[in-house]
C-alpha cells in the first residue's frame, strides 16, 4: 500500500511538471517570435522590404510547431511587437542597426538552443561540420 501511495504522489508531481514545461516552451517560443520580428525589421532597414527572411522563418517555426489559426495569436502578436519596436528604434540602416541585428541574433540563438534541448545546446557550434584535426 505504501508503494501505491508513492507511485500516486510521483505521478501527481509528474503531472504538475508537464504543464510547467509546456508553459516554459510556449514562453520561449513567444520570446523567439519577438526576436524574429525584431530581426525582420532590422533586416528590412538595411536590405529592403522585399527581404522576408525572418518572416518566412517565423511562418516555418509555426508550421513545425503545428500552431495555426487562433493558437498562433500570441506568437504573431509577439512577432509584430518585436517588429514595431525595432522599426521605431532603427528606421534606417546604420552601424547601430547592424549592431542591434547581432544582439537579436545572439538572443535568438540562445532561445533556439534552449528550445532544442540540452544535448544540442551543449554542442559547440563552431565545431559542427569542421574537418577532423590532422594528426
Amino acid at each position: 500500500m505504501l508503494t501505491w501511495r508513492r507511485t500516486l504522489i510521483a505521478a501527481a508531481f509528474l503531472a504538475l511538471a508537464v504543464p510547467a514545461q509546456a508553459q516554459s516552451r510556449r514562453d520561449d517560443l513567444v520570446a523567439l517570435s519577438h526576436v524574429l520580428g525584431e530581426s525582420q525589421a532590422l533586416r528590412e532597414a538595411c536590405e529592403g522590404r522585399k527581404d522576408q527572411q525572418w518572416r518566412s522563418r517565423m511562418m516555418r517555426m509555426l508550421a513545425l510547431e503545428g500552431v495555426e489559426g487562433a493558437a498562433a495569436g500570441p506568437y504573431n502578436a509577439a512577432f509584430t511587437a518585436g517588429y514595431a519596436a525595432a522599426r521605431q528604434a532603427h528606421p534606417e540602416c546604420s552601424p547601430y542597426s547592424r549592431r542591434a541585428e547581432l544582439v537579436a541574433a545572439e538572443r535568438g540563438e540562445a532561445l533556439a538552443a534552449a528550445l532544442a534541448g540540452p544535448s544540442l545546446a551543449a554542442a559547440p557550434s563552431d565545431d559542427i561540420g569542421a574537418p577532423p584535426e590532422p594528426r
